[in-house]
């Protein structure tokens, strides 16, 4: 029998960028997504299951629930995940690499057209497939659905940017600094029409609302109050959820 052998950088790699991008209910041996690259890094699909929920043992947002996942999380797991959580940017260009050594397509369809102008092309393409791996992680942590609204149509979602793009270029791709909203909240979110409270309940500002205005009022002022739908993975960050009550929000 040969002897088993360590997980390898690249393995680790494809390894974190599937944790990131699948709902925690799906990290099983017969997703069809885990077989698939289980063949193209040279584990099995129980292997490979087996280390997205070691991995998930590493996750506050799983643990603080009970879901403890297996106990199995090795040092070079620990290591990698402090990486992740160190550096963001860096990590996802990377796992980026790591998918195209393996010639995985590489999903560079990002939510917003932010602006890249006067960047070269090389760095708009990266910046371009950092954003792809943001979405993906963001609405997969919210199982595909608006946080606020629970709509769960993909073509209408947003993975929104907590502290504005422009504003903190550390944490561009922390899921952390993401919110999945439809369409609609996203931009009141980046307008400062919503924001979030510390326990995570809409709060709507009243400088925007007009009598009469039952949309508003429906769509908007009609979520006042509301829980949002708490993310399986990468909760929001209080520190970044504060920058925007101060500086985003438009108070009335």
């Amino acid at each position: 029998m040969s002897k088993r052998t360590g997980w390898t950088r690249q393995q680790l790699l494809i390894t974190f960028k599937l944790y990131c991008e699948l709902p925690f209910g799906k990290l099983h041996h017969r997703n069809p997504e885990i077989i698939k690259y289980a063949e193209l890094i040279g584990r099995t699909p129980s292997a490979l299951a087996m280390k997205l929920t070691n991995i998930a043992s590493l996750d506050p947002a799983i643990t603080e629930t009970g879901r403890t996942g297996l106990q199995g999380a090795s040092a070079a797991d620990r290591a990698m995940w402090a990486e992740m959580e160190s550096d963001w940017n860096r990590f996802a260009l990377e796992l980026q690499q790591a998918a195209a050594g393996l010639e995985i397509p590489v999903d560079d369809q990002a939510d917003d057209a932010m602006d890249y102008t006067g960047q070269e092309r090389a760095v708009q393409g990266r910046a371009r497939v950092g954003q792809a791996f943001f979405r993906n992680t963001v609405l997969s942590a919210y199982r595909n659905r608006c946080c606020i609204t629970g709509l769960a149509e993909p073509r209408l979602l947003v993975a929104s940017h907590i502290v504005p793009w422009k504003d903190d270029k550390a944490n561009r791709l922390n899921p952390r600094n993401g919110l999945c909203l439809s369409m609609l909240h996203d931009k009141a979110f980046d307008a400062g029409m919503i924001t979030l409270n510390e326990d995570l309940t809409v709060r709507v500002s009243r400088k925007y609302c007009r009598e009469g205005d039952a949309f508003f009022a429906d769509a908007l002022l009609g979520y006042e109050g509301k829980v949002i739908v708490v993310p399986e993975k990468f909760r929001p960050d209080e520190e970044f959820l504060a920058f925007h009550r101060e500086r985003v929000f438009e108070r009335a």
